[in-house]
């Protein structure tokens, strides 16, 4: 902490003026103000967010009985009043280096994530703040807030927040980097509009993967160790249809822009990245055009995923909400070659569209072949066409018996499908693998079957 003076003339140099006290219970409160009195800077050095260590936890001082506070208190004033005494708290000491007189110290000090400049000690960031957590000052006897102070006469008297070591497992896993057990927490304090905003932050579907997202924050919960996890997406499901059922009391108007850029991007491909990707943009304030081949926006949420899974009118509202944000949509329009509507294209003496720049995202619409004699026989159909047919109102051919070959979430979705075709009397699934070996998903399987 002190800076290390260089000998003059082959000399040691003289003794550094400064002292660092290493803890900040009552012991190093007053050495330090006893130090600092005595024309010492004195550095107080405390690993906890607030000096005053244990004693500031009694209720009485032995023998006498007095109360702990009454004399800690004044003591904790001082040392924050006093020119003399810098308080460094949240550190602890990496390596201690030199000689008497001189010494070096290496100090690795945690961030409080809070300004401690702004922070008048309100208390009103822990009134609303919905993470309760076992409070280390009560001896986990009682509970405090994410955001806390750690004792009303705290010493530095501002708040901070405590974060455990690395992401939460469920938002590490999760694809879209969704902050789940912040939309949980919300939610079990009924802020349900709060905790819906939380999942739009990144994900601009959340009624949607409510209802289809294969959850694997579920799988990494830590609540499994217990008994089972939350249950994080019917929770996000919850709060997106709660606030749609209420749309007349609750406010859900898409944000403006905080400025409008001058770029224009055309996006080709309506389906769940393109719209991701669309929202993004549009948030920034880029102008935006969303092209796609088909009739509607989706993609393969509308044309692979089946009703009885979601919902048309489910999606129908998230697109909706999506294009209120200003962002134009043209549909039943294929495009053969991006580079078409790049304005850039003037420059090599072609026609110029219209954009600065395109995003590519028109998804995987072709099945897999099996590479097998006969697989495009008549009455052979691939999956992702037959869901397609399907979910745009056909009705494939088929008749009263189907087989479905494959063993995966696609292949339990168009069994599904299959058996719910007029007609059709007997729908048997055949793949390599074995029952418990599938690449289906558990719960789509048992589903299905």
């Amino acid at each position: 902490m002190s800076e290390q003076l260089k000998p003059n003339n082959g000399k040691s140099a003289e003794p550094v003026g400064a002292v660092l006290v290493a803890g900040a219970g009552i012991a190093g409160i007053q050495s330090s103000l006893d130090l600092a009195n005595s024309g010492f800077k004195v550095f107080l050095l405390e690993s906890s967010p607030a000096i005053g260590g244990r004693m500031a936890q009694l209720d009485k001082t032995f023998p006498t009985g007095d109360c702990a506070m009454c004399t800690l208190s004044p003591k904790l004033v001082e040392a924050a009043r006093n020119k003399n005494v810098e308080i460094i708290t949240l550190a602890d000491i990496q390596k201690v280096s030199g000689e008497p007189g001189h010494f070096q110290v290496e100090i690795r000090k945690r961030p409080r994530y809070v300004d401690l400049k702004k922070c008048n000690a309100c208390g009103e960031c822990s009134i609303a703040c919905p993470v309760s957590l076992p409070s280390e000052f009560d001896r986990a006897l009682g509970t405090r807030k994410a955001i806390f102070r750690p004792y009303p006469q705290a010493i530095p008297n501002v708040y901070g927040i405590s974060k455990a070591a690395g992401r939460a497992p469920c938002k590490a896993s999760c694809p879209a980097g969704v902050n789940v057990q912040g939309y949980v927490a919300l939610l079990a304090q009924g802020k349900v509009k709060e905790a819906y905003d939380v999942v739009r932050e990144r994900c601009p579907l959340p009624a949607v993967c409510g209802r289809v997202c294969q959850h694997p924050c579920e799988t990494k919960c830590n609540r499994n160790d217990i008994d089972e996890p939350v249950a994080a997406r019917d929770l996000k499901r919850f709060a997106a249809d709660y606030v749609y059922a209420h749309r007349n009391e609750v406010k859900d108007v898409p944000p403006a822009p905080q400025m409008q850029q001058k770029e224009r991007i055309a996006i080709v491909g309506g389906g769940p990245a393109g719209l991701t990707a669309a929202t993004d943009l549009r948030s920034k304030g880029y102008g935006v055009t969303i092209f796609d081949a088909m009739p509607f926006l989706g993609g393969m949420l509308r044309y692979g995923i089946p009703r009885y899974r979601l919902p048309g009118d489910v999606l129908d509202h998230e697109i909706q909400y999506i294009l209120d944000m200003g962002i134009e949509a043209r549909t039943s329009t294929r495009i053969a070659d991006p580079t078409q509507l790049l304005k850039t294209r003037a420059a090599a003496g072609k026609p110029a569209g219209e954009f600065d720049a395109v995003f590519v995202a028109t998804g995987a619409w072709v099945s897999r072949k099996l590479g097998v004699p006969g697989e495009d026989a008549q009455g052979v159909l691939q999956g992702l066409s037959f869901l397609r047919e399907v979910n745009a109102g056909g009705k494939p051919a088929v008749g009263k018996k189907v087989l479905v070959i494959g063993g995966g979430d696609v292949a339990m979705d168009v069994a599904r499908c299959a058996r719910r075709l007029p007609g059709v009397t007997k729908v048997d699934v055949a793949c390599l693998e074995k029952r418990e070996e599938m690449p289906a998903h558990a719960w789509e399987a048992s589903e299905a079957l």
